[in-house]
């Protein structure tokens, strides 16, 4: 198995994981980082290849299901302005 060179964030969030008490040892904090990815690899392989096409299917066979792109674009733009009230 190759070094893997993780740079200052990821060594220091590291080094809190090992002095929490948490991890005995840096390869926990890694395998419990990569089952947390591989979890969340597999949900988005769920989702593109059951999810999606399960959806598409109920739009094909009741398109009243839909919601207009025009209404899509004004809730993203409203939202937009509402972030950016926020923001200021």
């Amino acid at each position: 198995m190759p070094n893997v060179a993780l740079g200052n964030h990821y060594e220091e969030f590291v080094r809190k994981q090992l002095e929490s008490g948490r991890y005995n040892n840096a390869s926990e904090v890694v395998r419990a980082g990569l089952r947390l990815l591989e979890d969340h690899e597999a949900a988005r392989e769920r989702w593109l290849n059951e999810e999606i096409p399960a959806r598409y299917n109920d739009m094909v066979n009741n398109p009243g299901l839909g919601i207009p792109a025009e209404t899509v674009r004004a809730r993203f733009e409203t939202k937009r302005r509402n972030d950016a009230a926020k923001a200021k």
